[in-house]
């Protein structure tokens, strides 16, 4: 097995979905071709944006295999294992419930700007979860920053409030944000895995039975655990844990084949196709619908990763293709500091008034398109420049 080098098409996937997801993140919707946003929460269809998610979710679940290889290269047992799974993936719901909380911030009520309460969370984010030089001789003063970092996250939620004067409410789970979601998706996936390891079959059967977990949540045949939805939503729903699961079996299947990479095609490339198959299938239930979180959308989303996988590799790690792919690199090996780092200088540039996003209008598409591509790439180099000055997020 050839698990001693990297596969570049695993950064290069991440770092082009993280890509893709800045680039869909940053359009201004009026008057920008349907295709490329997300569809309405009852419209049957799929828009790029619909896509950029879940092939994130299925990169996470085929990274798995890999994480643990180098962690038992440095002699970790199990227990460590779950150790950090465990706080990674509650470092994630703590970042996703901050973010999300943002959007029901009332400045009024709480006392300071939307802008700086929300630019002073990421800071501290960014206080707590940096990745510190290790063996440096200012550990105390890193130190000191994770627990300023700490103390700035409970008193910005301290402060907290949402809601109106006559009914003030504090930070909740109405979701659990985009991080949240990778959160319990990570969580189950790399749970199972510490259980199943590679025994291929068995993964297959977790997989296929979140995803009838996610038809019956769809049916409302599990209507009768309401009252714990609010916080194990996402795994009893079924539809973000089936998307992670099924990159697990591509990383197993991956780490297999790694080397014989006709059979690895033969295998994967049907799967891909199969999942298309079964998305249009349930599809005569359920619509195609990202908001939903309905299973057909989920299907055609993993059928569309495992192609897009397969291609990569074989462009990448079979044809050695791989200049046209270096700026998409530092994103895939950065994925936190890319995602996070560019909200950090959208709150800036709002809280100031900063009128300098002059290609966000209506008026010409193709400046509004134009304009959140050049913004993508340069958010990408953004958290490259950071990873230099050793600002890298790591979980």
């Amino acid at each position: 097995m050839a698990n001693t080098n990297r596969i570049l098409s695993i950064d290069i996937m991440r770092g082009l979905t993280l890509f893709l997801m800045l680039f869909v993140n940053d359009l201004y919707t009026p008057g920008v071709p349907k295709w490329l946003v997300h569809t309405s929460k009852l419209e049957d269809g799929m828009g790029l944006a619909d896509w950029v998610f879940p092939g994130f979710l299925f990169i996470v679940g085929l990274s798995i295999p890999f994480a643990f290889i180098a962690r038992e290269k440095r002699g970790q047992s199990n227990l460590q294992m779950i150790s950090h799974i465990l706080i990674r993936s509650f470092s994630l719901l703590v970042i996703g419930v901050f973010m999300v909380n943002i959007e029901r911030y009332n400045a009024n009520l709480t006392g300071i700007s939307t802008y700086l309460w929300a630019t002073l969370v990421y800071i501290s984010i960014f206080l707590i979860w940096n990745n510190y030089p290790q063996q440096s001789q200012f550990g105390k003063l890193f130190s000191a920053f994770q627990y300023l970092g700490i103390f700035g996250l409970l008193a910005l939620a301290a402060i907290y409030r949402s809601g109106t004067p006559e009914n003030t409410s504090w930070m909740s789970t109405s979701w659990w944000g985009i991080l949240g979601l990778i959160g319990w998706g990570y969580l189950i996936s790399a749970l199972i895995y510490v259980w199943l390891r590679d025994r291929i079959t068995g993964i297959v059967m977790v997989w296929l039975g979140f995803v009838m977990l996610n038809i019956l949540a769809q049916s409302s045949y599990l209507d009768l655990l309401n009252p714990i939805t609010p916080i194990f939503g996402v795994l009893l729903d079924g539809n973000v844990p089936s998307i992670v699961l099924s990159g697990l079996v591509i990383g197993i299947l991956l780490k297999k084949y790694e080397t014989n990479y006709i059979q690895l095609l033969t295998l994967i490339i049907p799967i891909g196709f199969t999942c298309i198959i079964l998305a249009f299938f349930l599809r005569n239930w359920f619509i195609f619908s990202k908001i939903l979180g309905t299973p057909s959308w989920a299907m055609l989303c993993n059928g569309i990763s495992i192609l897009v996988f397969a291609s990569l590799f074989y462009i990448l790690d079979i044809k050695k293709w791989q200049k046209w792919s270096i700026p998409f690199l530092p994103a895939g090996q950065n994925s936190l500091t890319t995602y996070l780092a560019p909200d950090i200088l959208y709150f800036l540039i709002w809280g100031l008034n900063l009128n300098i996003l002059i290609y966000k209008q209506a008026e010409m598409s193709w400046l509004t398109v134009s304009g959140s591509i050049v913004w993508a790439f340069a958010m990408v180099g953004f958290a490259a420049l950071l990873t230099r000055i050793h600002i890298r997020l790591k979980l």
